[in-house]
């Protein structure tokens, strides 16, 4: 069974706190622009927080803030058929970009992975939710099973219910009480559920296929 650890209270403190090597990715959801007073400085303190966390960095930036990230090593492609969400400059977007930081796995086991996939947004009572099957793909892109992911922007427990459901370790940490009790919840209901079949584990005395492109 996956270890879930959540923790209520601000990423930038705790994620100073975590011993070194403890995670193997971030995968996360990090705020938009609304409501900050130095948003150029959140971003550089986020970012470089969670650089120093984990060797693979995951994130979902919007379109707006794409030009206020550092160049990402991948940038990757979430399409949403049949979305109307506005996109800040006034036009709709079927899609959101995914940037990734870090050394990153361009095939397994003799597949390509995609850089594209189409996932519908749910409703599950926060304000920019994401598909979990979005973020299981994202997790098995970066990591393997039994690795341990932090999401340092838990919102409403997305990629904690997908760690639970592909076999990884989850840190989750979250801000805001109201959105910590509902990741709390659908992480303990998702902990009880049969674990999906999205990947056959590989045998310990069988050597890993894995491949890696350069920085």
């Amino acid at each position: 069974m996956s270890e879930v650890t959540l923790l209520l209270g601000d990423c930038l403190e705790m994620m100073r706190d975590l011993p070194d090597g403890s995670v193997d990715a971030v995968v996360t959801d990090p705020p938009y622009e609304v409501g900050f007073a130095d948003w150029d400085t959140f971003i550089g303190g986020w970012l470089e927080a969670a650089l120093m966390t984990a060797p693979l960095l995951a994130f979902t930036p919007g379109i707006a803030n794409i030009q206020k990230y550092p160049q990402p090593t991948w940038v990757l492609c979430w399409a949403k058929p049949g979305s109307t969400r506005r996109n800040g400059t006034g036009g709709f977007n079927h899609w959101e970009p995914v940037f990734v930081y870090g050394k990153r796995r361009i095939w397994v086991d003799y597949k390509w992975l995609p850089d594209c996939v189409n996932h519908a947004p749910p409703d599950i009572g926060h304000p920019c939710p994401k598909p979990v099957s979005l973020i299981s793909w994202l997790v098995e892109i970066l990591s393997d099973v039994g690795a341990t992911i932090l999401d340092p922007f838990m919102g409403s427990g997305t990629t904690g219910v997908a760690c639970v459901q592909t076999g990884r370790n989850f840190i989750g940490m979250e801000i805001d009480p109201t959105y910590f009790a509902i990741a709390e919840r659908r992480i303990r209901e998702a902990q009880i559920q049969p674990r999906l079949p999205m990947e056959t584990e590989q045998k310990a005395e069988q050597p890993s296929l894995l491949d890696y492109a350069n920085d």
